[in-house]
């Protein structure tokens, strides 16, 4: 490829090494860990340095699952199929949302990534919710039962409160229970043979 060709991410999607990589590194991402640093940097509470979303994601995977806050209809204008992806392959368990744009919360049941949506009123800030907090997430129980619970149960350091569940059909919770679709589509195929 002529170096003109690789001035995007999405020029190279069939590398996901590159792709995890740009997955936090938009420009215009705002991250509250460090403000008024814009771009894909945050504060590692694992280090307490700055470094990109990237490096800090990677020592997370390592050390523990995590989740992460969002805004309103988070996943719009996204690059739809990395957009989940990519925050799955660096070990994101739950995104804990506004609202979710209706393809990428999809999208996020699809790779095994739980989408909470916080009730009418509450967002992250309402909540004094700073990103720093160890988060517990209870009640998803139901799921054993192949239905989901409409509510679970979140408690982030003193802070406790209640987020809707979006897996919003029979088949997301289906995708879910399995870690994702292609979990799902390859426990099916095994258990037919």
């Amino acid at each position: 490829m002529e170096r003109f060709q690789l001035n995007t991410y999405a020029s190279r999607r069939g590398n996901n090494q590159v792709m995890m990589r740009g997955c936090f590194a938009n420009v215009r991402l705002r991250n509250q860990l460090v403000p008024g640093i814009e771009g894909g940097f945050t504060r590692s509470l694992l280090t307490e340095e700055i470094s990109s979303v990237y490096d800090a994601a990677l020592a997370y995977r390592e050390a523990c699952p995590w989740s992460y806050f969002a805004g309103k209809d988070y996943g719009s204008g996204s690059s739809r199929d990395w957009a989940a992806k990519g925050p799955a392959m660096l070990g994101v368990r739950a995104v804990l949302a506004e609202s979710f744009e209706r393809i990428h919360r999809s999208n996020l049941v699809g790779m095994g990534v739980l989408p909470l949506q916080f009730l009418p009123g509450q967002n992250a800030a309402a909540l004094n919710l700073t990103g720093t907090q160890t988060l517990s997430i209870t009640g998803l129980g139901a799921l054993n039962e192949d239905s989901a619970p409409g509510t679970v149960r979140v408690q982030a350091d003193d802070v406790t409160f209640e987020m809707r569940v979006r897996l919003d059909t029979a088949r997301d919770v289906e995708y879910y229970r399995h870690g994702g679709i292609t979990n799902y589509v390859v426990r099916s195929m095994l258990a037919s043979n």
